[in-house]
Order: C-alpha cells, then structure tokens, then sequence
C-alpha cells in the first residue's frame, strides 16, 4: 500500500512542487493539503494520514502546535510528522522535536532526500540528521543543563550498555553504525535502543536523543 501524505505549508507554490515530487514516486500517495496548522489537524482527522510534511513557520497555528496536536495522547490517528524548516538553525525545530516530530529536514534538501526522509518516518524510523541535530543542539546550549547536576532518576534504571547506546544515538548513529561500534548484533542494538525508549518513557529515538543533551547525559560538541 502506498504511504499516504499530508502536505502542510503556508506557501501554495511549495506545496504543488512537494506534490510534483511525491506522486512521482509509485510507493507515496499525497492525499491532501493545509496551509496552516488548524487546517492540519482537521485533514489529519479526515484523511488518516501516514506522515504530514509540517511546516513550522504558519498563521492562524504553528507547526509546534500543530504536530504537539497530532502525536500526543489525544491522537485519532497513526500519523507520523517530519518537519520542514526553512533554516538549518529555525529555533523551532528542537521545540517541534520535543512535540513528538520523528524528525526535521531542510525545504532544499534533494527530492531524493525527501523521498527517503517520508519512507524512513513511515516506517517507524526517526530522521535523525546528525549534522543538523548537532549544531542545534550547539546553538540551544546554553538552554541545557551545565552538567553539575544530578543525573536524572530515569536515568539509573537504564543498564551500563543502555546508556552507551543512549549516547550513540544522540550522536546520531544508526543501528548498524552502533553495532559497528559496540561489537554487537544490529538485532542487540534494536533490542537496547527499545528499552530505553520504554524505561524513559520517550517516542523515537529523535526525542531519546534530545532527552540526552537536555539531561546532561551528553555535552554538545563533545564527541
């Protein structure tokens, strides 16, 4: 069954070359549009759709809003949201992470990328970018805490190997770049990455790796 797409852009002409992009693909049906986030939330309601392309940046409600919406407790359907930004460094971007975006991409960004980028969200995945994650985090670091804090409680149910993993993905590995690294069946990692997402009560890997800058667990710019 093809991946059922939303569009939600404030700008028509975006969202006709978004749509040229996506119904060019045999596996990616694009079922609707909204140019603002009310209009999203009321299409994700009617459409049932797989993943929403979000902007951030919108009148009448905002992508952050929006996306909060549409992932939270509350949700009426199984759809996953990929904001798009403008800007590499939108301020937005880590408060749409926290709202339960599974990922972030650049309006420029390939349509090769972009294609990929809604296959990997549909599929349960987070589109963690690394080099993008990273240098947000960097620019928000003074919002983090210093690191003479207390580690958090949540953190001490995780296990030594669970923390390693924790750190890996915040670093923006993928499940086989952490095998690689720990020495460790990618099948193993699954397994870690799935306990930690339980014991710490996070959505995707996306938040998991927000919740270790934002803990102190790791320092952007360190390795």
């Amino acid at each position: 069954m093809a991946i059922r797409v939303l569009l939600v852009d404030d700008q028509p002409l975006l969202r006709t070359g978004f749509r040229m992009i996506l119904e060019a693909e045999p596996d990616l049906a694009v079922v609707g549009e909204a140019g603002d986030g009310q209009q999203a939330l009321d299409q994700v309601r009617a459409l049932q759709p797989d993943v929403v392309l979000m902007d951030i940046r919108m009148p009448r409600m905002d992508g952050v809003e929006a996306t909060r919406q549409i992932t939270g407790p509350d949700r009426s359907g199984p759809a996953k949201v990929l904001v798009l930004t403008t800007f590499d460094l939108d301020e937005y971007v880590v408060e749409a992470l926290r709202a339960g975006a599974s990922g972030f991409l650049l309006k420029d960004a390939p349509a090769a990328e972009l294609v990929q980028a809604i296959r990997v969200v549909a599929a349960g995945e987070a589109m963690l970018a690394p080099s993008i994650t990273r240098r947000l985090l960097d620019k928000y670091a003074g919002r983090l805490p210093s690191g003479e804090e207390s580690v958090p409680q949540p953190l001490h149910a995780l296990t030594e190997r669970e923390v390693e993993v924790l750190k890996l993905v915040a670093r923006g590995l993928s499940n086989a770049e952490i095998a690689a690294e720990l020495f460790v069946s990618e099948t193993t990692v699954k397994t870690h990455v799935g306990h930690v997402l339980t014991k710490l009560a996070l959505r995707d890997r996306v938040q998991a790796a927000v919740y270790a800058y934002e803990s102190g667990l790791v320092r952007p710019g360190a390795n």
